[in-house]
């Protein structure tokens, strides 16, 4: 079966590892620090905070400007659920909205309607990749007074309007999981421009004490320290970050292969009848998956048909408002993410697919359309 998603590691990952098992500091120490500093670089950003996953990223953005009881934070019902649940973590409530039909990104019309005296932050996800229309949100955000914390976990590595995704919000969020567009095994980081907040989230992913393990034994009396905030045990060891360094150095490559078989999809799904890919720009996102709609009551069929031909599929997101559990907080109808989440499939995206591998999706995909029960239903 050709997987949806899967890493693309090497030996240079593995030489890495061992080394900072070798060197007996497996936990956030120097290598931690020296990914930062990259990522820093990379981003062009004046904070970046490495946590242990994605989700940890969102839940300390949001506990490091404030979010609590009695807030509001909105976000697109099509997410995956850690968005949702890093908010209700905080007491905060989710206010779900809806995304565009061409794209799956957050609709800010719709934000902007359900926008209230509570809404402490927004929170847009780069959905697959492409980002949403942030020029608009930060000037709605400068005139409410609201925060934008970006879930980028889609988009490392994508651009807009000429600057990479994840900077132009208040905060952003990375996530570095197995099949992210760079991996560290797991792991996340914050990344933010206010240096006060920034140090707030750094004591946060350490329990709130006020000095790291690998600061407090470099002299005599630096053992002693001071617990002066709330906080998590968020850090990344050093062994994530390991691997996270020589995955940045892959990912030029990384950027140019995920770009070559969008392409290659776009070009084969563009104009068939009952299939509709969603709008990429590839000269600017790098797509971490590859979603196409197919007429709900085609989908199962369509996922079954690609499975018997040995691709595999997804489903990424089911609408967030229908969940069991956040259907509480589902205070008005979300139409639109009603149909499309029943409309969505993902198809395999990732640097291991061979060209073969992707003349197999690209076959299994038009033979199902050109099949007479498939053009009959």
């Amino acid at each position: 079966m050709i997987a949806i998603s899967r890493p693309v590691t090497g030996p240079e990952e593995i030489l890495a590892m061992q080394k900072i098992f070798e060197s007996g500091w497996l936990g956030l120490g120097s290598t931690v620090y020296e990914f930062e500093e990259e990522l820093k670089k990379y981003l062009g950003v004046g904070n970046a905070i490495a946590v242990n996953t994605g989700t940890s990223a969102l839940h300390i953005a949001l506990a490091g400007f404030g979010v609590g009881p009695g807030d509001e934070v909105i976000l697109p019902s099509i997410t995956f659920a850690a968005c949702v649940q890093a908010v209700i973590s905080l007491g905060a409530r989710p206010v779900f909205a809806e995304s565009h039909e061409e794209s799956l990104l957050i609709d800010i019309d719709d934000v902007e309607k359900k926008l209230t005296s509570k809404t402490k932050v927004v929170m847009p996800v780069h959905f697959a990749g492409a980002s949403c229309d942030m020029l608009r949100l930060m000037a709605l955000a400068e005139q409410r007074g609201f925060k934008v914390i970006e879930d980028a976990a889609h988009a490392f590595g994508s651009d807009y309007k000429g600057r990479k995704v994840g900077t132009m919000g208040h905060a952003a969020c990375f996530s570095f999981d197995p099949i992210k567009n760079i991996t560290t095994g797991e792991g996340g980081a914050v990344v933010l421009s206010d240096d006060g907040v920034a140090e707030d989230i750094r004591r946060m992913r350490i329990l709130g004490i006020d000095k790291d393990t690998w600061n407090r034994y470099k002299n005599t009396r630096a053992y002693l320290y001071e617990v002066v905030s709330p906080g998590y045990r968020y850090h990344m060891p050093n062994f994530c970050a390991a691997v996270g360094l020589e995955q940045l150095k892959k990912l030029p490559g990384f950027i140019a292969r995920r770009r070559e078989i969008g392409l290659r999809y776009q070009k084969a799904f563009t104009g068939v009848p009952g299939l509709t890919p969603i709008a990429l720009d590839l000269n600017e996102v790098v797509p971490h998956i590859y979603i196409v709609r197919v007429a709900a009551e085609r989908r199962d069929a369509f996922m079954e048909a690609l499975k018997g031909r040995g691709v595999g599929t997804g489903v990424h997101y089911i609408a967030n408002h229908s969940q069991p559990f956040f259907s509480q907080y589902a205070k008005e109808p979300l139409p639109r993410a009603d149909i499309l989440w029943r409309e969505i499939v993902t198809l395999p995206m990732h640097c291991a697919l061979t060209d073969a591998e992707v003349d197999t999706v690209i076959e299994a995909v038009l033979a199902f359309f050109a099949s007479p029960v498939a053009s009959a239903a």
